[in-house]
């Protein structure tokens, strides 16, 4: 029996006993009004409720009479072996072995798809990451952006969501600029500009464009600038989808910020224009000084924001605004932002601005800030000479350590990961750890294959050994986690949930054996158990997956 089998029994004593009150109803009770929950102490049972304390005040019910009354007709399930009310009225129920058992199977027959729910479908999901400047390399702090919002994407797709990842590139204004003067520079043998960008890499462009363009330094200067920084440009972000890739992140949508100021063919008004006009017309645009404001402090915000200024120029506000605008015109409901921790400022804006576009500021938009990351022993980039390179940490630690280790604590909490513990396979080192489980089962598999201990059985009244309880009781929980995971945009759930599996996997293997001793036959318990060890396999394979990491067979 599965934790949504037992939710569907439990409504289905729970209604009728609430109806017969009739101090309450039971009209739109639903499962998710029930919620299960595995016992901290496995000593009271598979799993408890309390429903009873829930509902006792509306059908007029003493929590505790209400509870034994529930008991009652739990008992009577078939696949429940025990209930007891525990306290004020808590539910305590023990599964019979046959039902908790029986997991396994419906494991293993589910495959990669076991884990997944429909608790976030209906949502249309737009989740912008990571949004790097394609004026240099990406560094540290992009890479814990990169782990959490793939990771956070995988979770909410796997509960039902329809989801894009989008890149925002912030490839307007000043920045790119001075980022076409420095490799021009470069491609002219001078000093970098004062304000320009400087290092290695952009030698590295400025060759790459010239071998591109022979004859740039023919054109005319205003062209040598305008060519030199494109093709940098499209170098250097090309630079950047290859170093995400690598690193197991796609995008589905890379977003230029020029299109927001790009007009139409037909000289038309660019979406910028267009923003401004469409928040005028929800009338939280107003103007003074010369200058057009939106009155953002109707929504929260600390003040009034200065969408183009008195001589005509648009703030990156106004950017922010035509880019909001596009992603609701693109069909995404909701929107979330995952930003660095240099951009608390923005939480209050973003949420304003949808505010003032007519959403719903507290539904409608989420600004997730990521706190920063430190790696002891870190070098600075060869090549940038100021930041610490995704391309560098990924060749030094390797991309399932890095990923793992960065989706496996709160995005709000700052970091320090220790690449000594993350290069070691021992069992110090956590993904080492989880991804060693996964690889065990396989090679029980393959071992319990060539010994004769198939899959052709299943008797699962004989998993009773307290550690199959403990592990079918874990295995039972990965739906549960994903989908809080996801409702939460809290990736390292899942990392500690494997963790905990692994563990509860490496005492059963220690006590539980698949394969027979020496000439012993192969029974009946022998043929179950390998469907147990097939299944948690499953479980850790499905949930490094979601983190973006992967599960060796052979380690």
């Amino acid at each position: 029996m599965n934790p949504d089998a037992l939710s569907a029994a439990l409504l289905a004593v729970v209604a009728p006993l609430a109806e017969a009150r009739r101090a309450g109803s039971s009209e739109g009770l639903t499962a998710a009004d029930l919620p299960l929950e595995r016992p901290k102490n496995r000593d009271h049972g598979d799993w408890a409720s309390n429903a009873a304390l829930k509902l006792a005040k509306a059908v007029g019910a003493n929590p505790r009479e209400f509870a034994a009354e529930i008991a009652d007709g739990l008992a009577k399930v078939d696949g429940v072996a025990e209930v007891e009310v525990a306290g004020p009225g808590f539910i305590n129920i023990r599964l019979d072995a046959a039902a908790a058992g029986s997991l396994a199977k419906t494991i293993v027959d589910a495959g990669a798809a076991f884990g997944t729910n429909d608790s976030q479908r209906g949502n249309t999901i737009n989740l912008e990451f990571v949004s790097a400047n394609p004026t240099g390399p990406m560094h540290i702090g992009h890479t814990r952006w990169a782990a959490l919002g793939d990771s956070m994407a995988r979770l909410l797709q796997a509960s039902g969501a329809t989801l894009v990842r989008e890149f925002y590139i912030n490839d307007a204004g000043a920045q790119m600029e001075r980022f076409g003067r420095s490799v021009l520079a470069a491609a002219k043998g001078e000093p970098t500009p004062d304000d320009g960008y400087a290092g290695a890499y952009i030698e590295e462009l400025a060759r790459r464009v010239l071998a591109s363009r022979p004859d740039l330094l023919e054109l005319a200067e205003a062209d040598q600038l305008t060519t030199a920084r494109d093709l940098a440009y499209e170098f250097q972000l090309g630079e950047l989808q290859h170093s995400l890739e690598k690193f197991n992140v796609h995008f589905d949508v890379w977003f230029s910020e020029r299109t927001l100021h790009a007009k139409p063919a037909d000289g038309g008004p660019s979406l910028v224009d267009e923003a401004v006009d469409r928040l005028r017309a929800q009338g939280h645009v107003f103007d003074e000084d010369g200058a057009v404001w939106v009155r953002t402090t109707d929504f929260g915000d600390d003040r009034d924001r200065v969408i183009r200024r008195s001589n005509g120029e648009y703030t990156y506000f106004a950017a922010d605004a035509a880019y909001y605008l596009s992603k609701s015109d693109r069909g995404f409901a909701h929107k979330i932002y995952l930003l660095g921790a240099d951009h608390h400022g923005y939480v209050h804006r973003l949420k304003a601005l949808a505010g003032a576009a007519g959403d719903d500021p507290s539904k409608d938009i989420e600004v997730l800030i990521g706190q920063l990351v430190s790696i002891n022993g870190a070098r600075l980039s060869k090549r940038a000479g100021n930041i610490i390179e995704l391309d560098d940490l990924r060749e030094w630690i390797g991309t399932d350590a890095l990923r793992y280790s960065l989706a496996r604590y709160p995005a709000d909490s700052p970091l320090t990961l220790d690449p000594e513990i993350l290069r070691k396979r021992t069992n110090d080192n956590p993904v080492f750890y989880v991804q060693y489980a996964h690889a065990r089962t396989h090679n029980v598999s393959r071992n319990a294959e060539a010994s004769g201990v198939d899959r052709s059985g299943f008797a699962p009244e004989l998993l009773t050994h307290e550690t199959e309880s403990a592990l079918l009781g874990a295995l039972q929980e990965f739906p549960r986690i994903v989908a809080f995971a996801a409702e939460m945009r809290e990736p390292h759930r899942v990392a500690r949930y494997l963790e905990e599996l692994a563990g509860l996997y490496h005492r059963w293997y220690d006590n539980c054996r698949v394969i027979p001793l020496g000439d012993e036959p192969v029974e009946p318990v022998h043929h179950t158990r390998r469907w147990l060890n097939d299944a948690t396999g499953q479980v850790l394979r499905n949930g490094l997956t979601l983190l973006g990491v992967g599960a060796p067979e052979r380690m």
